[in-house]
């Protein structure tokens, strides 16, 4: 064999490069997040609402535990490359948390961000040496891939390889620290990719666990009709809750795993998140006002059934990131979002445990047979 035939030693240095950068993530300090309750009306006696505050990870968001899963994932896998950049489709919080993730292992990162994004998530991604491209929101993962290729880098493809990166055997994740804190009847928040829903469903298998998993969706996205009608083909148009919906159902997000969906308009996701804030003593974004409206549909249906149960829901992110937009009650009229008659029906609720929707309300068009069933 000739001295060129011998192609074991192409790279000597990558192994060393992965291995230092797979040292620093795991040296990283852990520590569990915390978990809020809300007080609950006297109606609701014996049942908790939970809330495991994801916004204080040094990224900001529940994403920092994916964008780590994801770097672990492809730097085991010998897909990152030393001096090649790592890209990534993401709507902010994703992109945020893999920005840091960049910064700390000094690779370059792009992120390919939907048009319209907030000011203020482009900003903390520039902040941490990011670079953006934006993109019409159905083509974000297209434009991702291509600018992966067109770079020599690697694109990361969160809605793919969400669930597959996660580690959902281990106790030192989301899933482990809600199963094992409350040990919950169920576990309820949006789906931007899916993975962490996956992962609180596998880790409650794994470990016999009870809870039960729900995944509230905002408006004009396709994961609610593709998991009812079991059709992987489904599109729409998009949501307009940041974070969470999609236009076509990832690959991450996986239907058996979910045992009931909620669809949540967004006026009642931004009224919703207006009164957590007052409450949590914290301003959540938007996709935690819809994750916590479908925790109180399940604390009535649980009233109504005369049981009680505890359920838990997430703070995905700071409403920091929001200010221009769910917080800026001129944005919102602009959108024709008008979420003022819902803000009543919350606080109501918190503080009698009825639920009664605004006379006011018109239910949106609900195409092939849609159920809003407020």
């Amino acid at each position: 064999m000739g001295r060129g035939d011998d192609l074991s030693d192409r790279y000597p240095d990558e192994r060393g490069w992965v291995n230092a950068r797979i040292r620093q993530i795991r040296a990283l300090p852990y520590k569990p997040t915390p978990m809020l309750e809300l007080e609950l009306p006297t109606r609701l006696r014996g049942s908790r609402l939970l809330v495991k505050n994801e916004s204080v990870h040094p990224s900001g968001s529940h994403k920092h535990r994916l964008a780590e899963a994801l770097y672990l994932n492809a730097l085991a896998n010998g897909w990152l490359v030393h001096d090649s950049p790592v890209v990534e489709a993401s709507s902010g919080s994703t992109a945020i948390s893999e920005a840091w993730f960049s910064k700390l292992l000094g690779i370059k990162f792009v992120a390919v961000v939907p048009s319209g994004t907030t000011a203020e998530k482009k900003k903390a991604i520039l902040e941490l040496g990011g670079e953006i491209v934006e993109a019409t929101g159905a083509t974000i993962s297209e434009r991702a891939e291509q600018e992966a290729r067109d770079r020599h880098g690697h694109f990361m493809d969160q809605f793919t390889y969400a669930e597959r990166a996660y580690d959902w055997r281990g106790d030192h994740g989301m899933a482990g620290e809600i199963l094992h804190e409350s040990d919950p009847d169920w576990f309820v928040m949006g789906a931007g990719t899916g993975g962490t829903a996956a992962s609180l469903a596998r880790h409650a298998r794994y470990t016999g666990h009870r809870v039960r998993v729900c995944v509230t969706d905002p408006e004009n996205s396709a994961f609610f009709p593709g998991w009812r009608d079991n059709d992987r083909t489904v599109t729409a148009t998009g949501s307009r809750i940041e974070g969470i919906g999609r236009p076509k159902v990832e690959p991450s997000f996986l239907f058996p795993l979910v045992n009931r969906m909620i669809r949540v308009p967004d006026p009642v996701s931004i009224a919703t998140m207006r009164v957590a804030k007052e409450r949590l003593g914290v301003a959540p974004g938007g996709s935690t006002g819809t994750g916590l409206y479908g925790a109180l549909k399940i604390l009535r249906e649980l009233h109504r059934r005369h049981e009680t149960g505890t359920v838990v829901t997430v703070l995905c992110d700071s409403g920091e990131r929001y200010l221009d937009t769910y917080y800026s009650d001129a944005w919102l009229e602009q959108q024709g979002i008008d979420f003022r008659p819902w803000v009543d029906t919350v606080e109501r609720f918190f503080e009698t445990g009825h639920w009664t929707p605004p006379r006011s309300w018109r239910k949106p068009p609900t195409p092939r047979g849609l159920m809003w069933n407020m």
